[in-house]
């Protein structure tokens, strides 16, 4: 019976508010790498006559839908964020939801790694689960900077998010690899294509043991 192809290397890419993950996730997509981000996985899951639509309804009331029955994201988000039982309501729905999405879209995708977009990876618990975990960080307070110029964001409101999410330490303590994005966007490129190279490597030795 023939050997069975290494599994791609998954790698779970994590950091706060602001930090620059989407601009990482882009430029690791450029190179061609499948890139699988769970806020869009989160988006299509809860869309009209989803299962997770329909349960979310039942458990919060048909308030949380706007006039196009699409779920109303903002007022879900502000309803949950200062009730902590229903924040732990609205996850144990969506979560198992986005987890069997994001395992399907792993399984169907090729390479020989992938790309994990996962903003609460510590929060969640899993990084564990990934090969390797890397996270983009920069200073917390050029984090509130962003959000404030990006969002239109009071200082107050930018930090309130900021302590509602893991800590940049505890981001750092389960890295493998960080991304300082402190810089410029080249500077970024340039530390994407580093790693893609790394990463290439990682997954030709894991390959050839098999």
């Amino acid at each position: 019976m023939p050997d069975q192809p290494a599994p791609p290397l998954r790698i779970a890419l994590t950091g706060g508010i602001a930090s620059g993950k989407s601009a990482a996730a882009d430029h690791f997509a450029a190179l061609g790498v499948p890139v699988l981000d769970t806020d869009r996985i989160a988006r299509e899951v809860v869309e009209p006559g989803t299962p997770t639509l329909a349960r979310l309804v039942e458990a919060f009331g048909p308030d949380i839908l706007d006039d196009s029955g699409r779920l109303d994201r903002a007022r879900m988000r502000e309803r949950v964020f200062t009730h902590p039982e229903e924040r732990r309501r609205l996850e144990a729905i969506t979560h198992p939801a986005i987890r069997e999405e994001l395992a399907r879209q792993s399984a169907q995708a090729s390479g020989p790694y992938q790309i994990h977009v996962i903003p609460l990876l510590v929060e969640g618990g899993r990084a564990a689960q990934y090969d390797r975990v890397l996270v983009v960080d920069c200073p917390e307070a050029e984090q509130v900077r962003r959000v404030m110029a990006r969002d239109g964001s009071s200082r107050v409101q930018a930090e309130r998010i900021l302590a509602s999410q893991a800590s940049r330490a505890q981001r750092l303590a389960v890295a493998d690899d960080v991304i300082d994005n402190t810089g410029s966007l080249d500077e970024l490129r340039a530390h994407v294509a580093r790693l893609h190279e790394k990463y290439l490597r990682l997954a030709a030795a894991r390959a050839g043991t098999r």
